[in-house]
């Protein structure tokens, strides 16, 4: 088995914090070691155990940075995002080996993809950096009124472990091109390739605009919400920490946006099995990514008159994804993150093969491929399942499918809905009256037709119900989530 080298040869590197334009450890000198999910007892690096003075250390940073940041052209902005997607389209391989080492994600179906899609997405920003804009009321000939869009100062970002630069680059570019200046917290478990990804970025722009800091969500994370400073909080992860960012933004009045989890709809009608739609179901159930995405279409809703084709056609091809090292470039499907959400997958595997009355056409379980230790499971698809059992109800973030058969259109959008997420959706059928009145009603914020793939470029995304609140990754998401309108009024003559 070959694989990429170790992303730091030697000795276990410590890799800094970046604050205001430079690298430093923690106020306490205290480190957190990076361990590779994929391979049993590698420690890749080390890291700060950020605290809260370190978190006001980088707030004073941006807002030092913030009057100038803000105060630019609109072309001054965009043009250092044009300089960085460069350096980020040249550092692609580099940035996408170091996920997949950190994160479990595999390096040919996931990690490669994610770092190449960096540049284009940071281009995108550069963009629309002249579009926000104010309005003008026709007033009368003796007032001058008109709104204008202002950054809101300096933005906390706190990201997940499962897309890192993703979720990261959008993060900052979303802030930093509406004039605010950014402290990103890397996520726990996968802070290497944000933390290379932030000293990239800085170097294309003024001292503090962007900051990176790593630790513990109780500890540094908590001090960032918590910080008088911050103006806005952007949180991307689980449900439960995002109720708890609400209230306590929300107690100061604070900005906040959060996208949070999912147990999305996979809907499949009569007039859609075929090739095209299997491996679609395939896709947005998000196998190669070990299931560990918000997105994930885990409810598979299946008519009842296709039933045992769909799942007979997806046993087929779920079985043939191969297992293995991450960083394997036969990898399909790479390691869970961490030995906690190991054994959390794994409990729920053990509660659904128990539940009575329940299928198992496709049993997973914990692998050692290739003899190579780690956090690997094979894929596991339930069937037959009621959609009130708790593995059709909660986010199990894992390689698990649980599939549930419908009778009309009216019983598979009660189904769709009977969750109290509400962040993605997939519709498979070549009707339009069912796919336009299917997606009509169902209660979610992304939604996709005969397609199973990941956000696009300029698509607005965010959640209904638990799934979060506030949305990014477009202008328009952008202009609502990064900037607040000030009305002018002058009276003339």
């Amino acid at each position: 088995m070959s694989h990429a080298p170790l992303p730091f040869e030697g000795t276990v590197p410590d890799i800094p914090f970046l604050i205001g334009g430079s690298r430093t450890g923690s106020d306490s000198d205290e480190w957190i070691e990076v361990h590779s999910p994929g391979h049993k007892g590698t420690v890749l690096a080390r890291v700060p155990r950020g605290n809260a003075v370190d978190a006001d250390r980088a707030v004073a940073a941006a807002r030092a940075a913030f009057p100038e940041w803000s105060g630019r052209h609109f072309n001054d902005r965009s043009r250092p995002l044009l300089a960085i997607a460069d350096a980020l389209q040249a550092a692609a391989e580099e940035l996408a080996v170091l996920v997949s080492w950190e994160t479990g994600n595999a390096l040919r179906t996931q990690s490669r993809g994610e770092a190449m899609a960096l540049a284009a997405i940071t281009r995108y920003y550069a963009g629309v950096a002249g579009e926000f804009k104010g309005l003008t009321l026709p007033a009368g000939a003796g007032q001058l009124s008109y709104t204008q869009r202002e950054p809101l100062g300096v933005v906390a970002a706190i990201i997940p472990w499962n897309s890192p630069l993703i979720i990261a680059i959008v993060k900052i570019v979303s802030a930093i091109v509406a004039g605010n200046t950014l402290v990103l917290k890397t996520a726990e478990d996968a802070p290497l390739a944000v933390l290379r990804l932030g000293e990239i970025v800085a170097e294309h722009l003024p001292a503090g605009v962007v900051n990176v800091v790593s630790g513990y969500g109780a500890e540094i994370g908590e001090a960032l919400v918590q910080h008088p400073g911050v103006a806005k909080v952007s949180f991307t992860g689980s449900s439960a920490v995002g109720t708890h960012i609400a209230e306590a933004a929300g107690s100061r009045l604070a900005h906040y946006s959060l996208e949070l989890g999912g147990k999305s709809p996979n809907i499949v009608f009569p007039d859609a099995v075929n090739d095209e739609t299997l491996n679609g179901i395939l896709g947005a159930m998000r196998f190669t990514r070990q299931g560990q995405s918000c997105t994930a279409g885990s409810r598979l809703l299946v008519h009842e008159s296709v039933y045992d084709d769909v799942m007979n056609g997806l046993v087929d091809r779920v079985s043939a994804l191969k297992v293995g090292d991450p960083l394997d470039e036969a990898t399909d499907m790479g390691a869970i993150i961490n030995k906690k959400q190991f054994d959390r997958v794994l409990s729920y595997m053990d509660e659904g093969n128990a539940q009575k009355g329940i299928q198992v056409p496709l049993r997973g379980e914990a692998v050692s491929p290739g003899g190579q230790e780690g956090f690997y499971l094979s894929p596991t698809i339930f069937g037959a399942v009621d959609n009130s059992w708790r593995i059709a109800q909660e986010e199990i973030f894992g390689p698990v499918l649980v599939a549930i058969p419908w009778k009309d259109r009216e019983d598979a959008i009660r189904l769709a809905n009977e969750t109290h997420y509400g962040l993605a959706a997939y519709i498979w059928t070549q009707n339009l009256d069912d796919a336009v009145q299917t997606a009509n009603r169902i209660d979610a914020g992304w939604i996709q037709v005969n397609q199973g793939g990941g956000q696009m470029l300029g698509q607005t995304y965010g959640g209904y119900k638990n799934s979060g609140i506030g949305r990014e990754n477009s202008l328009e998401g952008t202009i609502e989530a990064f900037t607040q309108v000030k009305q002018i009024n002058i009276k003339l003559g």
